[in-house]
This record gives C-alpha cells, sequence and structure tokens, in this order.
C-alpha cells in the first residue's frame, strides 16, 4: 500500500510543488493550509490531493489534523514541514506580536506537528521527516531577526531530532532553499531582482520549485536511509555551507 505523506503549507508554492511531486512519486498525500480556502478548493481540484485546514501554530490543532489525516488515509509515514510566514521588521522596530508569530508558525510547529506522529513511526520502524528551512536560517538576513531565527531553530531542531530516532528507521532531513520562483519572490520588482537578487546567485536565475520538490522526494525515498541530520542547499550557489 502507498505510503501516507503529510505536507504542511502544502497548497501553495514550495508547498505545492512537494505535494503533487510526492503524488507523483506514488504517495498518497495530505495537503495541510493555514486559511486561504479558495487557494485549497482550486489546488485540490486541480490535483485530487486531499486537502486539510488547521493552524499549525496549535499543538492542540495539529494533534486534531493528524487524526483526521490518519483516519482518511492512513498512518502518517513522511511529514514535510514546509508552512511558514514572514513579519519582516528591522529589529529595533520589531513587535513583540512580529516576534511571536513568526517563532510559533515557523518553528513551534515543528513540535507540534512532529509530537503526533512520532510515535508511530518509531513503532513502525520507518519514518521520514523533512523539515523546509531556508539560506537566511544559514547566513541571516537583514530585517528578518524573527525568521532566521526560527528557520536556524529548525536545523538544530532536525540534527538532534535525527540523532534521537536513528535506529527506529526514522530520518530526519532539513532542506534551505534561497530565492525560489514563487509568487512571493516574483512579486519584486523585475529591476529589484535583475538588479540587486540575481547578481548573488552564481547560476544566474531563481530556482524552480519543483527543484525543492525533487530533493524532498528524495529523502522521503528508500534511497535516502542513510542519510539523515543533513542540510541540503538548494541555493544556486548563492550561500555555501
Amino acid at each position: 500500500m502507498a505510503r501516507v505523506a503529510l505536507v504542511t503549507g502544502g497548497t501553495r508554492g514550495i508547498g505545492a510543488a512537494i505535494s503533487t511531486a510526492l503524488k507523483q512519486a506514488g504517495y498518497r498525500v495530505a495537503a495541510n493550509y493555514g486559511g486561504n480556502d479558495e487557494a485549497a478548493n482550486k489546488f485540490k481540484a486541480e490535483t485530487g490531493i486531499a486537502v486539510f485546514k488547521w493552524d499549525v501554530s496549535s499543538f492542540d490543532a495539529c494533534a486534531d489534523g493528524v487524526k483526521k489525516v490518519e483516519a482518511e488515509l492512513g498512518p502518517v509515514e513522511v511529514l514535510v514541514n514546509n508552512a511558514g510566514i514572514t513579519r519582516d521588521s528591522m529589529f529595533h522596530k520589531m513587535k513583540a506580536e512580529q516576534w511571536s508569530a513568526v517563532i510559533n508558525t515557523n518553528l513551534s510547529s515543528l513540535f507540534n506537528m512532529c509530537r503526533p506522529v512520532i510515535e508511530g513511526m518509531r513503532d513502525r520502524n520507518f519514518g521520514r521527516i523533512i523539515n523546509i528551512s531556508s539560506i537566511n536560517g544559514q547566513k541571516g538576513q537583514m530585517g528578518q531577526t524573527n525568521y532566521s531565527a526560527a528557520k536556524a531553530g529548525e536545523i538544530g531542531f532536525t540534527k538532534a531530532l535525527a540523532q534521537e530516532n536513528a535506529r527506529k528507521g526514522v530520518t530526519v532531513n532539513a532542506i534551505c532553499p534561497g530565492y525560489i520562483a514563487t509568487e512571493m519572490v516574483q512579486a519584486v520588482p523585475k529591476d529589484v531582482l535583475e538588479k540587486n537578487v540575481l547578481p548573488q546567485i552564481p547560476v544566474g536565475r531563481l530556482g524552480e520549485p519543483e527543484e525543492v520538490a525533487r530533493c524532498v522526494v528524495f529523502l522521503a525515498s528508500d534511497d535516502a536511509g542513510f542519510i539523515t541530520g543533513s542540510t541540503l542547499t538548494v541555493n544556486g550557489g548563492q550561500y555555501l555551507a
């Protein structure tokens, strides 16, 4: 029977590409989303992938959401923590709400999502957890102390959880995308992209969501069983870690 994969933030951008690629690879996919019903319903209609709405910053919502996914599709064997938000501000002007929102959604969500599935993965002696971090968690970024802190935290979380579960057949890895051609990045004015962003990327272009998705498919596979605690950079050479 096909393995079940759950992707948070899985109906738009990089998450949508990941959900679609996993389905094409033969997984039974559940795509979580937080608020955009119109986009989620359109994604479901176009792909046939089941969508589930809950707030990943809430532990109780995640626990209930996982129960619903498992009741409909079966035990979650692959978890992709992709959901994330930005609330950018220079630190000396940042409000407490901006800090808390980003930390809770981008970092605390890893606990909220992993905790309900980790015991089942350990019992079955198989699991794949893939955390979508960011280049800005590796190098930092002006105006993103909250985001950079959360994304750096994801990398530390990944390394620790990988060590705890390696002997149980559960791998935990992180992917750090650079500038990817999502709606958010493409909304940046063309002249800013061409003058300020692309010159920083040695390959000379933005990444495609599907390029990140292919990395996820590999890390989720049996072929990646000896890879755990790793951080895979997908940034066109912009930052070498």
